[in-house]
């Protein structure tokens, strides 16, 4: 097997750089000293905002699983990319990912100086960021999980339950919860307060606006809301919900 061109920098300080960014109308900047100093942050960088595995899985499972990121030390997860910050942001909201801080590594002189910098014009890119994901605590690389280096996008050890497998080993991880509302419904209220309750975060998909009757019964068989799926698995309504925890 050939050399990596990667080059672990556990044990190193991250590049002291400022990235320029959009914050609603005006414009300010970031600065790593900012974002790393006294904090443990977790990092997850990408070749690209709205391409298909950085948004099918990567950032949707780091913002799933922050919480419990949060319960085991980490002050905040960054995703990294080289794209703009009206991209990062767009995508950011198209994902829902408000757990998750986006970070627009525009000229790329993070991800340069962290060595991860690649040749993407094959694909019309220009220079991407290479997959990993690190541990930083005071700004001080603790680990790195760096994608294999061979042609294409990897995408095997810089996810999020590889990076909680190595700061909390065992820790217990949620199930994704969907569920399918309408607008007053008294048994949808009831299965939110319980689920709520039960720690658990939820998508929750409201007909007329996410979803249709139509795909509700072709999904559940059935006509009526709430409806509730818990990891996979459909649940019903709010009736069996209760009795699903108790």
């Amino acid at each position: 097997m050939s050399e990596s061109r990667f080059i672990s920098k556990e044990g190193q300080q991250v590049p002291s750089v400022s990235i320029p960014v959009r914050d609603g109308e005006t414009w300010a900047t970031k600065t790593t000293e900012e974002l790393f100093s006294n904090k443990t942050v977790v990092v997850f960088s990408l070749p690209g905002a709205f391409t298909p595995t950085c948004s099918s899985t990567h950032l949707p499972r780091y913002n799933a699983l922050a919480k419990v990121f949060k319960q085991h030390g980490v002050d905040d997860i960054l995703c990294i990319s080289v794209n703009d910050t009206f991209v990062m942001n767009a995508w950011a909201a198209d994902q829902e990912a408000e757990n998750v801080t986006v970070i627009p590594d525009g000229n790329g002189d993070f991800t340069d100086g962290m060595g991860m910098l690649v040749d993407k014009a094959d694909l019309g890119f220009g220079k991407r960021s290479w997959r990993y994901s690190m541990l930083v605590k005071n700004g001080t690389v603790e680990k790195m999980f760096i994608e294999p280096d061979v042609p294409g996008d990897p995408f095997e050890v810089s996810d999020a339950d590889t990076m909680l497998a190595y700061i909390a080993p065992g820790a217990e991880k949620q199930a994704p919860v969907s569920l399918f509302t309408k607008p007053n419904c008294p048994f949808c209220t009831k299965a939110k307060a319980l689920l709520t309750d039960k720690g658990y975060d939820f998508e929750e998909i409201v007909l007329g606006k996410d979803a249709s009757l139509t795909s509700l019964n072709a999904m559940t068989g059935r006509d009526t809301v709430p409806q509730v799926f818990i990891g996979g698995k459909h649940i019903g309504g709010s009736d069996d919900l209760a009795l699903y925890f108790s």
